[in-house]
């Protein structure tokens, strides 16, 4: 029986929640990633205070590790099947807090005096506009956030 062959339905032709269950996995992906492979400060803030990393530096400490691009540290435990699922299920997650922190620098570089036009061009868009409709879709995916 596979892992997906295990979902339980409430009736018998219902269709599980697909973004329910993956938010419930969320948070122990956050969790196996910590536990197997936070390193340095990360690891001492998990192993006094069970602080996990942040879905950002979770995902990309997988993706590091099993790309190759970092080492495991020693008695650290290579990235399996399982790890990089997690990792999966962090993607979105991680998506959203750098698209706040984008909102953010954007709105504090607009607070600063930069243009739209110099936002633009450091972002590698082509217009002022292009800059302006990219605040727009981020601050209208951001909770708490309003357009304006």
């Amino acid at each position: 029986m596979t892992e997906d062959s295990k979902v339980q339905l409430s009736a018998p032709f219902d269709v599980p929640d697909v973004a329910e269950a993956h938010e419930k996995r969320q948070y122990p992906a956050l969790l196996r990633i910590t536990e197997r492979h936070a390193h340095g400060e990360a690891r001492t803030r998990w192993e006094e205070r069970r602080m996990p990393l942040g879905p950002v530096d979770a995902w990309r400490r997988v993706v590091m590790l099993a790309g190759g691009s970092e080492f495991p540290e020693e008695g650290e435990a290579p990235v399996d099947a399982d790890d990089l699922a997690a990792a999966l299920a962090l993607v979105q997650w991680a998506r959203a807090e750098v698209d706040e922190w984008e909102l953010g620098l954007l709105e504090m570089a607009r607070g600063r005096g930069l243009t739209w036009q110099q936002i633009a061009v450091n972002l590698g868009l082509g217009s002022a506009q292009a800059a302006r409709q990219r605040h727009l879709r981020l601050t209208e995916r951001s909770p708490g956030q309003s357009a304006g």
